[in-house]
């Protein structure tokens, strides 16, 4: 009922798992924070425990719902522009997913009962990835994003983790095989062992997460990527099996699709705000875009 509902409301796909402790978890998101992959992400050091164990996060919790939105765009930049990841070509997916899990969490309360849980969109320290993975919803790819055989890897994954009992899905297996295409196409070398990227080394990290220079080091290897990148998304085999999203709300503003470099270059804060005004690329700030901007042309 909870997963015929989901997809009513747009999500392509639900799995459900048990609320617990991430055991196989716990130790890689340790080693990874020991060896400092997280460069200046703080925030990662943050709440060790809650992140490996929802119980502690959600009192009471007895499911992880996960859910995956897909934002896969029927046009896409040209090759010829700086680019901006096609996650965030719409409107920011944080104020969508939201509005869709409160309805979701809403219908099974009218259907079940009183349940208490809360809703999470990459928001809160919940290793959503892992949690897709164990609801059976795909498998984690070489350049640890989750991959479905039915639709590649360009959706958004969000949870619902609630204090109610349900039968449980088991994982899938993992299809990379021998495949090293994400690890061979990554221009700064981010991808450094199977499912382990180290962020400090990632574009995305570099052009949202720094909010200092860009290394000099890093010239010329962003390959015109101005907001966040999908060059590991965009080599993947799995990804032919794309669908195009059905949420126009996701659409870019029609100017951005035809912006050359030229235009990037000379954009104003008049101009940005345009184009971005409910965008995750706010994030960057227009100056944090200009940066990046910048650092590409010189």
């Amino acid at each position: 009922m909870i997963k015929v509902e989901a997809k009513r409301l747009g999500f392509i796909s639900c799995g459900i798992s048990k609320a617990e402790f991430l055991e196989e978890e716990a130790p890689r998101l340790e080693n990874w924070l020991n060896k400092n992959m997280n460069g200046e992400m703080a925030y990662m050091e943050n709440h060790f425990d809650k992140r490996l164990d929802p119980t502690i996060l959600v009192p009471d919790s007895k499911s992880v719902i996960s859910l995956l939105l897909n934002y896969f765009p029927s046009e896409i930049q040209t090759s010829e522009t700086y680019k901006i990841s096609k996650y965030a070509y719409g409107t920011d997916y944080h104020f969508i997913i939201k509005a869709k899990l409160k309805q979701l969490m809403d219908f099974i309360s009218e259907e079940i009962g009183e349940v208490h849980g809360r809703a999470f969109v990459d928001s809160a320290p919940v290793l959503d990835k892992a949690w897709a993975a164990k609801s059976g919803l795909g498998w984690i790819g070489k350049h640890s994003n989750l991959l479905t055989k039915q639709l590649g890897s360009f959706y958004f994954i969000a949870e619902l983790i609630i204090d109610l009992d349900l039968e449980y899905d088991t994982p899938v297996t993992d299809h990379c095989g021998s495949c090293t295409a994400c690890i061979d196409a990554c221009p700064t070398q981010a991808i450094v062992a199977d499912k382990v990227v180290d962020g400090s080394k990632c574009i995305s990290y570099f052009t949202i997460e720094l909010k200092n220079e860009i290394p000099t080091s890093q010239k010329g290897h962003f390959e015109d990527w101005m907001f966040g990148c999908d060059i590991c998304q965009d080599v993947c085999p799995w990804n032919r099996f794309s669908k195009l999203h059905s949420e126009p709300i996701f659409n870019p503003h029609p100017e951005m699709l035809s912006m050359t470099k030229k235009d990037w270059e000379e954009i104003t804060e008049e101009v940005f705000q345009k184009l971005f005004k409910n965008s995750a690329v706010k994030r960057t700030k227009f100056s944090g875009l200009q940066r990046n901007i910048n650092f590409l042309k010189d």
